[in-house]
């Protein structure tokens, strides 16, 4: 029962958190929200910053469980980016960026939980793509793959700082995609670029 009631307050802090950002939520909001007493959310998490970094660690298991999920289910290293590139559309298409601005101003303990997600999970899995990638022969092999791969997840983070794009004049979702495609084109082979062609083909004629 505990752990239902925790998930159930994870889930429902998430929504909120995803939709209007995390410092415009309360957590009398998140309470009528859920349908249930304050005192019981902090039965569970003795402050909002504890209950953030929960829900953070959740999202980051989650994208974790979909990266293998990709790995696993791909025809090649392109086609594991074309997943990734649609979850992530889908993803940030639903996400207030607030979420990413107030986590790394208010809530840096959460944001420490990324950048942890970011430098050992992402990395491994970019890795993994551009060592398959190469096997694959669709990668180039003349790039340090440390470099690229530090790259792309550097990629990532900027994305995400007002510092660079600003919410007011950049949508999140597209900066990311638009990254993402930059990055492919820089490290494909000829035999890379007319399968990435082709995948962004039928992408579009959907």
């Amino acid at each position: 029962m505990k752990l239902e009631t925790e998930i159930r307050i994870l889930v429902g802090a998430e929504e909120l958190f995803s939709r209007f950002g995390i410092k415009n939520v309360t957590m009398d909001e998140i309470a009528r929200h859920l349908g249930m007493s304050k005192k019981t959310i902090y039965l569970h998490y003795i402050d909002k910053n504890k209950l953030v970094q929960a829900v953070v660690n959740r999202m980051i298991q989650e994208h974790d469980i979909q990266c293998k999920e990709f790995e696993s289910k791909s025809d090649n290293a392109i086609s594991e980016i074309f997943l990734i590139m649609n979850y992530m559309n889908a993803f940030f298409s639903q996400i207030n960026p607030n979420l990413f601005f107030d986590m790394q101003r208010y809530h840096p303990e959460a944001w420490k939980y990324f950048i942890k997600f970011k430098e050992e999970v992402i990395l491994e899995h970019v890795i993994g793509n551009l060592e398959k990638g190469r096997k694959e022969e669709l990668y180039r092999k003349d790039f340090s793959l440390k470099i690229l791969a530090r790259l792309r997840i550097e990629e990532i983070e900027m994305a995400m700082s007002p510092q660079y794009f600003s919410p007011n004049k950049y949508n999140l979702q597209e900066v990311q995609i638009q990254l993402l495609d930059h990055f492919l084109h820089g490290i494909c082979t000829i035999k890379g670029h007319k399968l990435f062609n082709q995948y962004k083909q039928l992408q579009e004629d959907e």
